[in-house]
């Protein structure tokens, strides 16, 4: 079976492996809080492609966990979470819940789904949300979805499984970055680490905060294209396909 990646936008992607639709980090409305989705629908992205049968959470934070996104999904979809978030969620959305740990695994329809160590936890920030985390996803092909992180020494034995595709946020929401993210240069250090044979910028140009103006600012086009520059020179065996909101990419 073909391997499909599905790119809506932000961290939201539908991956399509050995006939099960896995859908990540489910952000698909207009708007969260003060950002607005630009250039397409989340919605109806959704309604192109099959129901998903599976749906990964990597945080719980509002740019990956938006509760009226989930609320309008059925709740027959099983969700895996962060070990440690599940008796909060369960009050606020009616999937069905199964809790991993970074280095805990699970098979669904024979996929093995995998939680990772992810580096995008806040000091500050109430311990419920730093339960971060990725996922590896093994059938036929390999792919990796980090969620949030920067770079981790772990990726490397990560990319030990032998990657096909690597999902690497490139930027965030907002024209500056906090810890914990990774830019256009160290998502291509990463991939020295990773060793994908493909990789896809994701979590970049999906939203802008409310203003047209933004839309002139260059993080909502350059981080993307800029990654794939750099990740010639510094992983030059992995290619890299830079998808727009609504693309989707067919390993060969």
């Amino acid at each position: 079976m073909s391997t499909t990646v599905n790119y809506c936008g932000h961290a939201t992607l539908m991956i399509q492996v050995d006939g099960v639709n896995i859908l990540t980090d489910p952000v698909l409305g207009d708007r969260v809080l003060h950002l607005r989705r630009r250039n397409m629908s989340g919605r109806a992205w959704l309604e192109g492609l099959p129901q998903p049968d599976l749906i990964l959470l990597s945080h719980l934070h509002t740019d990956h966990l938006h509760l009226p996104t989930l609320r309008r999904l059925p709740g027959t979809i099983p969700m895996v979470v962060p070990r440690g978030t599940a008796p909060w969620l369960r009050r606020v959305v009616p999937q069905t819940l199964f809790e991993l740990s970074p280095g805990e695994q699970s098979v669904f329809s024979g996929l093995t789904i995998a939680a990772t160590l992810a580096a995008h936890i806040t000091s500050l920030a109430p311990a419920l949300l730093n339960l971060v985390q990725g996922y590896l996803l093994q059938g036929s092909t390999t792919i990796y979805f980090p969620g949030d992180t920067d770079i981790f020494p772990q990726m490397r034995e990560i990319g030990d499984v032998g990657l096909d595709v690597a999902l690497m946020p490139v930027w965030g929401w907002g024209p500056n970055l906090g810890p914990g993210h990774l830019n256009p240069l160290r998502a291509a250090q990463a991939l020295s680490l990773l060793r994908p044979r493909f990789a896809i910028p994701i979590h970049w140009a999906a939203f802008r905060p409310v203003g047209r103006m933004w839309e002139k600012m260059a993080y909502l086009h350059q981080p993307g294209p800029e990654f794939q520059r750099l990740a010639a020179n510094l992983s030059p065996e992995t290619a890299v396909h830079v998808l727009a909101p609504g693309a989707s990419f067919t390993l060969p």
